[in-house]
């Protein structure tokens, strides 16, 4: 009974599924196994949106997200999935499968939060926790839809005998901590005809899409306290050559494609005014198109670092804690995945939901996107944008592609706030349902279609070229599992 009134919740809180479904009376007979997968989706969208809520109020940040990946693993073992926990190394990250036989289709989950964004599911600012996490880049969502596409596919293959497997990645630590990078270099997506993945977002869009590739690393400084005015002669200032370095790097801008992001944190920097620090420590993140050129830009900065430390009496020490390719477009992937989004549709708000982003937006500033954005498809495109993600390397290795839903209201930029308060309330949930209904079919399409995959495989062949050979930009490192520690 309890279920049962938790359910009949979920839709009056979220908005009923057929209240936004698309237009299932225009699709073709083709259609039918899809308009049955999302027939399916449907009636699921209650529990579905209780595990995206109850990851949200998780909100456990990069390689800490052992409840988050546990609600997961659970429901795609209940569902028939053999799963396999803690691979690459990484605690949190597990590989689930089911099926035999090809194609393979991959499907991504990410499941982190963000530091100091707890934030309530009202249209102003209300941290829950202050100085809490928050999802405020909507992995709540994220995961759960693609769990939610993974398992509308294995009830497909069951139901028609048909050959295929589906592998669903639980991937942790996007937010800087890489943690599909470990997982491709250790070989876990050997073997894969596919994968597709998806993004929350403030529109709705499923494009061939390119991004910058990415190096993350600390340095830390190394000096000698001393009294500042008794015996400053005695002291060699950790600080100052942190900012020494910090000088150079910023003279550097000037010197640098104009394509290049460098950003930096400040992380420690002493304790007393009046002590010389002999410890100073900052976060860099290094940012191209190109990661052969990401690499030689974040060598530049090591000998800035280098320089820094003689000009100051110092010592320095830095390591890379994350790196990442930028994204291969596949624009046969894309077009496929761009022509189910279109099929389903975009999100409508109920009258509740309409009041809370209108009142959101007023917290945004000026020029924003009309409200009506959330419902419509974007045009298809070849796309760039200026961020990261570490399905980058992934999408060297096997022909990849994505898409965005409408978690967010129009105009919401991400790692803010008012995604954290979408993304636990319904505007969130009705986009995480479209993203799980778009995954599915396309990943029925590819099923049906082997000469499509085969298409798509010599598209990212050609694109990375004959020579190409995977070495991931992290090294041998061990994976930073503690990154997040004590945020």
């Amino acid at each position: 009974m309890r279920k049962i009134i938790t359910a009949i919740t979920l839709c009056l809180l979220y908005g009923l599924p057929f209240a936004f479904a698309q237009d299932r009376k225009a699709m073709s007979s083709k259609d039918q196994d899809k308009i049955a997968i999302w027939n399916q989706l449907d009636k699921k969208f209650p529990e579905y949106s209780q595990v995206a809520r109850e990851i949200w109020s998780f909100a456990e940040l990069g390689y800490q997200e052992q409840k988050s990946a546990a609600l997961l693993q659970s429901k795609l073992s209940e569902a028939g999935f053999k799963v396999e926990s803690g691979v690459a190394g990484l605690p949190t990250a597990f590989v689930a499968t089911y099926g035999s036989g090809g194609p393979v289709i991959g499907i991504l989950a990410e499941f982190d939060a963000l530091p100091s964004l707890s934030q309530d599911t009202v249209p102003y600012r209300k941290p829950l926790l202050e100085g809490g996490s928050g999802h405020g880049c909507g992995h709540n969502l994220f995961g759960t839809a693609s769990v939610a596409a993974a398992i509308a596919l294995k009830d497909h293959l069951l139901k028609t005998g048909q050959a295929g497997t589906v592998k669903l990645y639980g991937t942790p630590a996007e937010e800087g901590g890489a943690g599909k990078v470990f997982m491709a270099r250790e070989g876990y997506f050997k073997g894969v005809d596919i994968v597709l993945h998806w993004h929350p977002g403030a529109t709705n869009a499923a494009n061939a899409e390119s991004c910058l590739a990415m190096v993350s690393g600390t340095f830390r400084f190394y000096g000698q306290t001393a009294h500042a005015a008794g015996s400053p002669d005695r002291g060699r200032s950790a600080l100052d050559g942190l900012e020494a370095m910090n000088y150079m790097v910023n003279l550097m801008r000037e010197h640098v494609p104009q394509e290049a992001r460098i950003h930096y944190v400040i992380k420690n920097g002493g304790v007393a005014a009046n002590v010389v620090p002999d410890y100073a420590e900052a976060e860099y993140v290094v940012r191209l198109p190109d990661h052969n050129a990401t690499m030689e830009l974040w060598e530049r900065i090591v000998k800035a670092a280098e320089g820094a430390a003689m000009g100051t009496g110092t010592t320095v020490k830095y390591e890379i804690n994350a790196a990442h390719m930028g994204l291969l477009p596949n624009e046969t992937l894309a077009s496929v995945m761009h022509g189910n989004l279109s099929k389903v549709g975009g999100v409508k708000y109920n009258a509740a939901e309409l009041s809370f982003a209108e009142q959101l937006r007023q917290t945004m500033g000026k020029n924003l996107p009309p409200l009506k954005v959330a419902e419509e498809i974007q045009p298809f495109k070849q796309s760039f944008f200026p961020a990261s993600t570490d399905v980058g390397d992934i999408s060297w290795l096997v022909p990849t592609t994505g898409l965005s839903t409408a978690t967010w209201v129009p105009g919401t930029a991400a790692h803010t706030w008012q995604a954290t308060a979408a993304d636990g309330m319904g505007i969130g949930m009705k986009g995480m349902l479209n993203a799980a209904k778009t995954i599915a079919a396309t990943g029925l399409d590819l099923l049906n279609n082997p000469a499509l995959v085969e298409k798509a495989k010599t598209e990212m062949q050609n694109r990375r070229g004959a020579n190409f050979e995977y070495k991931a930009m992290i090294g041998d490192i061990k994976p930073p599992l503690d990154y997040r520690k004590g945020l």
